[in-house]
């Protein structure tokens, strides 16, 4: 993923992003014998609000699409924007700060929603506070184990390690810093202001359906194609523009391949040789996809949804499997490097090193390791609450401690070489490993799932945690603010998360479900979660799997790996359904016309830097929207959604208010305006970068004219 500073502004010092010569010493913005303001009461306020806010948004995110959302960037543009508010107080210190608190809610996201959906898809009975204390132990566990690794990272491969993210962010940080006026932080507050309207006028209003749908959009020649279960969708929504336009079409197109392999060629094939077939053919899923039971239907009687969740999600898991798998193999250098890397550090700790200047210090070795020691114990603690087993809590705590251990510097490197943090691939061996030992331990069954996967979450978190902050770190580095006080707020910015991402699974798992019921009639996808449950389920039971299917999907994310094709990028698009893809893809597409516009190389530039404050403005605000959305929907409120949902109607059947769409908005008269208004978000988005570039040509100049008049 690209990420374009919008500022032609260099503050930070010109040895910042190159080796040091020999003998050279990194003399950072502020230099180490230089003191200025780091935490203030404005840091704990802004950094708390943006933690809350940003974790709510990534969840929802992440559970819709399967991409939580990168809060670092869109968090350092508000801070910067609402710095200058506070000018002269306000210093870039509290700026990265601010972001470190605030950035805590992207990594702790990741870890659940990557896991912990799986305890509501197979109805294991999940409890919130257990959501909160493994996210929280496992992101502490994270900051411990990475603290002794930050000097090799940050410091003594100043240089050699190119930190995409980070760059994008400390340069984000540091035009703040600049003369003339930013208004960076008004195009992302207007982005976020149209995708919120966006989403809320579709997705909770219903003043037009956001689903379409080739049987309507395409009149009879989709209905033609549908008898052969041929049909695709595209959904219209802000988040998946957003999306599109954050990952560029490249990325956007090989995640539509997926799903055009699978609805496209996949289902209508499985239908063409099935349909004459007279007996069942095996498959794994029980229910379809509105709750069906399905495990003796024949092919012919199944619709498109029924085939692709009996045979064809099978493939796309084998092929997301194989692909993480691959993953792992292709870092294999660097997993060993880093094993060793760990091991060095950890006895580096052991050892007491301290340093004296101010931007070299650490939390106190022994208290790393004591804190270590702690989080551990409190694990063991944990698990045994769980387990009720003494052999079974050792079992676990081992196993957290042990990948977290192992993974912790793979998952800083990976981030610091290439900015993709490999975490999804990690914690599937982490789930698979740990399954393994807890059943030769005796511990199968639904109690045997439910430790496997917060034991899951907890490695999930560590590594994202890890992986998250050596980025911040590597800001602070730059900038010179002092490591200890990043590495000790940032507990309070992992503890904050975890709270909220406990009341968000809660709230969004209440409001729209993992599993479409009546009641939830749109449930979101959870699509990594879905992986988990079908995995940790398929090892701890003894019912039938689709074996074949798995590893026909395994031997597609091979060949699509010797041809150099995204593997794990065209897997998610398999198993996803295609109108999130087909969404996704539009917005890509958008940002690829968008980047196009501009008469002069300057203003072309000018223009494509638009885009991560659009994308992440249009992203958030739909998140939040969709937040509020799963609050109107919460039936212990009496689902006030129903006196704002133009589209639907909602009957109460045995205390349950039952959604049901009206004719005119699953007709062309819904579908055709959402497309309409889908294709005007793009518009939107095309003035708004338009905007900003103007805004940001201006403050060029303005700074070049300060620059003469100097001289």
């Amino acid at each position: 993923m690209e990420h374009n500073s919008n500022t032609d502004v260099k503050v930070l010092p010109e040895s910042a992003y190159r080796p040091l010569n020999e003998g050279e010493k990194f003399i950072p913005y502020i230099p180490a014998d230089k003191k200025i303001t780091e935490i203030s009461p404005r840091v704990f306020v802004y950094g708390i609000l943006f933690n809350i806010i940003f974790t709510f948004a990534a969840a929802y995110l992440g559970l819709l699409t399967g991409n939580v959302i990168e809060a670092a960037i869109p968090i350092a543009i508000l801070a910067v924007f609402l710095g200058k508010i506070h000018r002269p107080q306000n210093t870039i210190s509290e700026n990265v700060m601010i972001q470190s608190i605030g950035a805590g809610s992207g990594v702790v996201v990741a870890g659940v929603v990557f896991t912990l959906p799986a305890l509501y898809i197979n109805k294991l009975n999940p409890n919130m506070l257990h959501i909160i204390v493994s996210s929280s132990l496992g992101g502490f566990l994270g900051i411990l184990l990475l603290i002794p690794l930050r000097r090799y990272f940050v410091s003594e491969m100043h240089g050699q390690l190119p930190f995409p993210e980070a760059t994008a962010t400390a340069e984000i940080i540091a035009s703040g810093e600049a003369k003339g006026r930013d208004r960076s932080g008004i195009i992302l507050l207007l982005a976020t202001g149209i995708g919120a309207m966006f989403d809320f006028l579709a997705e909770t209003a219903k003043l037009w359906n956001s689903g379409l749908h080739s049987t309507v959009i395409l009149g009879q020649k989709g209905i033609a194609m549908a008898k052969h279960k041929i049909t695709f969708g595209i959904h219209g929504l802000a988040a998946f523009m957003g999306i599109g336009y954050i990952v560029g079409l490249r990325y956007a197109a090989v995640i539509a391949a997926g799903s055009l392999l699978s609805f496209l060629v996949l289902i209508p094939l499985v239908y063409y040789f099935g349909q004459h077939l007279d007996v069942v053919i095996p498959h794994a899923p029980m229910l379809g996809p509105d709750g069906e039971p399905i495990k003796n239907m024949l092919i012919r009687d199944m619709s498109v949804g029924t085939i692709f969740k009996a045979y064809v999600q099978p493939i796309g898991i084998g092929a997301l499997a194989m692909a993480g798998f691959l993953g792992i193999i292709k870092m294999s250098r660097i997993i060993f490097g880093s094993f060793s890397l760990g091991i060095k550090a950890f006895q580096a700790g052991k050892a007491g090193q301290v340093a004296t200047e101010r931007t070299d210090t650490d939390i106190d070795p022994k208290f790393v390791l004591l804190g270590q020691l702690a989080i551990v114990i409190i694990l063991g603690v944990f698990y045994f609450f769980l387990t009720k087993s003494v052999t079974g809590a050792l079992v676990a705590m081992g196993v957290t401690f042990v990948f977290s251990f192992l993974f912790t510097a793979v998952a800083a490197r990976a981030i610091a070489i290439v900015g993709t943090n490999p975490v999804s691939g990690m914690t599937l061996m982490t789930l698979i490993i740990s399954s393994l030992i807890l059943i030769a331990a005796g511990m199968k069954g639904t109690s045997g799932q439910y430790t496997a996967l917060i034991i899951g979450c907890a490695v999930c978190t560590a590594l994202s945690t890890a992986g998250g902050f050596i980025t911040d770190l590597k800001i602070g580095y730059w900038v010179g603010v002092t490591p200890k006080t990043q590495q000790t707020f940032k507990f309070l910015g992992i503890l904050v998360a975890s709270l909220s991402v406990g009341v968000a699974m809660w709230l969004l798992a209440t409001s729209y479900g993992f599993v479409k019921t009546p009641e939830t009639p749109s449930p979101l996808a959870a699509p990594q979660g879905k992986l988990m449950a079908t995995i940790i389920s398929s090892m701890m039971s003894n019912a039938d799997m689709p074996y074949l299917l798995y590893g026909l999907g395994a031997i597609i994310a091979i060949i699509l790996e010797m041809a150099k094709v995204p593997a794990l990028a065209f897997a998610l698009g398999m198993y996803l359904p295609i109108s999130i893809n087909l969404g996704v893809l539009a917005g890509g597409f958008t940002a690829f016309l968008i980047g196009k516009a501009g008469k002069t190389p300057d203003e072309k530039n000018a223009i494509g830097s638009q885009g991560t404050l659009i994308a992440s403005g249009l992203m958030a605000g739909a998140a939040l929207i969709g937040i509020v959305a799963a609050v109107l929907q919460l039936s212990q409120l009496g689902k006030p959604v129903r006196f704002i949902s133009v589209g639907e109607k909602f009957t109460n059947v045995g205390g349950k208010w039952i959604p049901e769409a009206h004719k005119w908005f699953d007709g062309k008269t819904g579908q055709y305006t959402g497309l309409i208004m889908f294709i005007a978000l793009g518009f939107a988005a095309y003035f708004l970068a338009r905007l900003g570039a103007k805004w940001e040509l201006q403050r060029k100049a303005e700074n070049e004219a300060a620059s003469k008049s100097k001289e």
